[in-house]
């Protein structure tokens, strides 16, 4: 009787015991886009529920502090820094919820000594001195964190299955589309892309968006068996969701750049004044644009921003055409104006050439509208003249 009771205890003990030796579920929380712009592509964390260790805890590698020194000029080099933080998963959810975005979480068929490492890495990686990272918009933001960190307690199974296919998406089309409900970040966007923003994805890399990182791991496998295990809504979506991506329209842009090209050659021949008022704000978007776009080319960090082709058609030179404008405002005759006219739209004329011989960059209703605009003000100014001294 004795052993019998002796034999008891052993396995109450041991079935005790279990919690501390089970394997955490693994889970990516995948969240939908929010309202503010910076909220604009959605999110995504990493989700362990340890039974061991209490409440699942929240792994969110999107947390930064614009009140620390340094930020906006870190911000503006493209230099920015995120943390990994880990805190409670109803903490996490809570934010969410207070900002209607819907929030789904995959939970992941791991094998014990995957699961283990996802969680060791997740552990040392929040501690104080390891959470901070360089972020970057497309290569190395919150989503990627993730995708890489299931990736390496995989073995390099995720991106082998995610580099072969495409889905023909480019980081334009998918910026542009996340942020199509803000038009000023939309056009933004496409101004202010270079080419190395219209290069097609593979899916691994197009896995920088949170939703298309889910839609990746839903078709993933691991081991020969599906990846995702599970698919739970923990919270629903109150804000509308995001659009499919259009691309701008060419005929819109070329009706309005010749209809604007004819109207400034009429006006040019009759009212001098007006045209340099109607002109002067346009020259000086153009030359601020330009500018910020030439130093984010050879300033910044911004990659995706180098080498911009719409450099031919906002071009910093315009920024000398505010004094001529100011004297042509005044009745003043200004040659030096005119000249630089005259290499805006050289510039211009060359942009279209780049854009046509060589289509690297999407940008063609750019050139369809600013070149006519470009080309009829060089030729406005020297007829103005001519009707003045009539």
């Amino acid at each position: 009787m004795k052993r019998v009771v002796a034999a008891l205890q052993v396995i109450l003990l041991a079935l005790c015991a279990l919690p501390a030796f089970a394997t955490p579920r693994i889970g990516v929380m995948t969240m939908q886009p929010g309202e503010v712009f910076w909220e604009r592509f959605g999110h995504d964390a990493i989700v362990v529920d340890d039974p061991a260790k209490g409440e699942p805890v929240s792994y969110n590698f999107g947390f930064f502090d614009p009140g620390e020194p340094g930020f906006i000029g870190r911000f503006i080099r493209g230099q920015m820094l995120y943390s990994l933080a880990a805190l409670p998963l109803r903490e996490d959810l809570q934010t969410y919820r207070d900002e209607g975005r819907g929030v789904a979480i995959q939970w992941l068929n791991l094998t014990p000594a995957q699961a283990n490492a996802v969680q060791s890495a997740l552990e040392l990686k929040a501690q104080p001195q390891n959470s901070r990272y360089h972020y970057d918009y497309f290569r190395d933001n919150c989503t990627t964190r993730v995708r890489d960190a299931l990736d390496r307690a995989l073995g390099g199974q995720l991106r082998r299955q995610l580099e072969g296919s495409s889905n023909g998406e480019t980081y334009r089309s998918d910026a542009t589309r996340m942020a199509a409900p803000a038009p000023w970040m939309r056009y933004g966007f496409e101004l202010g892309l270079g080419p190395a923003a219209d290069v097609p994805l593979t899916h691994w890399d197009d896995a920088f968006l949170p939703q298309r990182l889910a839609d990746s791991l839903a078709s993933a496998s691991n081991n020969d068996q599906p990846l995702v295990s599970a698919t739970e809504q923990l919270l629903p979506q109150r804000l509308a969701p995001a659009s499919a991506e259009t691309a701008l329209p060419l005929w819109p842009f070329v009706i309005a750049g010749l209809a604007i090209a004819a109207a400034i050659l009429a006006f040019g021949r009759r009212h001098r004044r007006l045209l340099a008022a109607l002109a002067l704000p346009f020259w000086l978007f153009c030359g601020l644009f330009g500018a910020v776009s030439l130093y984010a080319w050879i300033g910044t960090a911004h990659w995706v921003a180098a080498a911009n082709h719409n450099l031919w058609l906002l071009n910093p030179l315009a920024l000398l055409m505010l004094w001529p404008a100011l004297q042509w405002l005044r009745g003043r005759d200004s040659a030096f104006g005119r000249n630089v006219l005259l290499v805006i739209a050289m510039f211009a004329v060359i942009g279209l050439l780049v854009s046509w011989l060589g289509p690297l960059q999407r940008n063609a209703p750019w050139v369809a509208l600013l070149v006519p605009i470009h080309c009829a003000l060089s030729l406005a100014w020297p007829r103005a003249l001519a009707r003045s001294r009539d």
